[in-house]
């Protein structure tokens, strides 16, 4: 019997790291600020004034955009947002709920760059769409996070970002508003059951669709359908010990998991246009409502929601951007900045918007610190060479190339193993479809 609540306690926190986890997040963005980010209260967004670096310890973190960041809490009543007008530059406005669902996209490629007024919603609101709004976003939990990423084309671009960054908010529908924030999980538990009673507390406050009402339902031995007192204060000695043998069980099958879904064929990357598609029930403004952009699976989909939590978090739908990850060379030896690479684009990849590479230590997946503070390098890079047939090679090691125009083309990289990631924003339909491929990191001497 204890193997198998155990057990079920692994299933528990699979299924709830991303709320945790997320909403975790939030409370730090609220109380301090995460990365270059400042604090902000609920219902105000607080912006990057620069592209991210080596000193954002945020997992994956893109140095291609800038970012503004709002928490948004709908308790006290609907919020209306305003998105300035974007000009030529690709920007997106992204929603995720409190389960890390993407449920609604505002800016370039969904719903254009006029910018304008959007009333968001909460769960079962009824009112009337005002009059001046160009449409009503409806948010699945009363808490959600808006990720703005405006792309920049370096120092000098900052500005023109900064004045859109000064146009953004959001303000209450009616004037007042009287949000509740966070509900604070009870003092008195051990830290080593402190996951448990967020995930109790949490999954009460901000209930999942009805879709998942049932699954939830078999984690009532585990206590985390209990109201009213903490049944983690003064717990039995064998639900602690079946919670922590749990804890430790389903944080390995996730990170099992997430080691999984960046293998490929040596040499190959892992380019998964649907490693987002969990959420399964809202679809609102800027999403694609297809069975091609759900996961079949529902109980799949917890998984696949962890281990995208955990390797790229608030990752967008692949339509919106898609997401490469490399860990060997054309020879399927793992990559590492004890040797040199090339990585030679015959055409460029197929985008609407741009693309990037960008370097990542392993296995924290960090930003790389570089003599040049060169993060990321691609279509946007000023100054890249090119060949007399048009085709461009990127140079990946960690010292400065001799060569002029290697230097040019050079993406530092670190001294032990490293994980590039490419970013191909709003990709084309060979992307979507799988018929492009990006091409092998070639080992190279000299």
């Amino acid at each position: 019997m204890a193997d198998v609540t155990s057990s079920l306690a692994a299933e528990a926190y699979v299924y709830g790291y991303p709320l945790v986890y997320h909403l975790t997040m939030a409370g730090a963005f609220v109380r301090k600020g995460v990365g270059t980010l400042p604090p902000a209260p609920f219902n105000a967004f607080a912006h990057a004034r620069k592209l991210a670096d080596h000193h954002d310890t945020v997992v994956s973190v893109n140095n291609d955009t800038v970012y503004s960041v709002a928490q948004l809490d709908l308790s006290g009543g609907p919020l209306v947002l305003h998105a300035p007008y974007g000009g030529g530059a690709y920007h997106v406005l992204q929603f995720t709920d409190a389960w890390t669902n993407t449920f609604a996209y505002v800016g370039t490629r969904a719903t254009g760059t006029a910018g304008g007024r959007w009333l968001v919603a909460p769960p079962g609101w009824a009112g009337a769409e005002p009059e001046g709004v160009r449409g009503v976003i409806d948010a699945p939990t009363a808490v959600v996070s808006v990720v703005g990423r405006y792309a920049t084309d370096g120092p000098e671009d900052l500005p023109r970002v900064r004045a859109l960054q000064d146009q953004l908010g959001v303000e209450p529908l009616d004037g007042t508003t009287h949000p509740t924030g966070l509900p604070a999980p009870e003092p008195g538990v051990a830290e080593t059951l402190g996951f448990f009673e967020k995930l109790r507390v949490w999954m009460a406050d901000f209930p999942p669709p009805a879709a998942d009402a049932a699954y939830q339902e078999r984690f009532q031995p585990l206590g985390l359908l209990e109201e009213g007192p903490s049944p983690y204060v003064s717990p039995d000695p064998g639900l602690t010990r079946t919670l922590r043998d749990g804890f430790i069980e389903g944080r390995a099958r996730v990170e099992e998991a997430a080691r999984r879904a960046g293998e490929a064929p040596p040499g190959e990357w892992a380019m998964d246009p649907h490693a987002f598609d969990y959420n399964l029930d809202h679809f609102g403004v800027g999403t694609h409502d297809a069975p091609r952009w759900r996961i079949e699976d529902r109980e799949e989909s917890y998984l696949v929601r962890a281990v995208a939590t955990r390797t790229a978090p608030r990752g967008a739908h692949g339509y919106e951007i898609a997401y490469g990850q490399a860990f060997t060379d054309s020879g399927g030896e793992r990559l590492n900045g004890a040797k040199a690479y090339a990585l030679r684009f015959a055409h460029p990849p197929p985008v609407e918007a741009f693309w990037s590479v960008t370097m990542y230590d392993a296995p924290d997946h960090y930003l790389v610190p570089n003599e040049i503070e060169r993060y990321a390098i691609g279509s946007r890079t000023p100054g890249l060479v090119r060949a007399d047939d048009g085709s461009l090679t990127l140079w990946i090691q960690r010292e400065r190339p001799r060569d002029p125009d290697r230097a040019a083309n050079w993406l530092p990289s670190p001294p032990g193993d490293f994980r590039p990631v490419a970013r191909l924003y709003v990709p084309g339909q060979e992307v979507l479809y799988g018929t492009y491929r990006l091409p092998r990191i070639e080992r190279v001497t000299g």
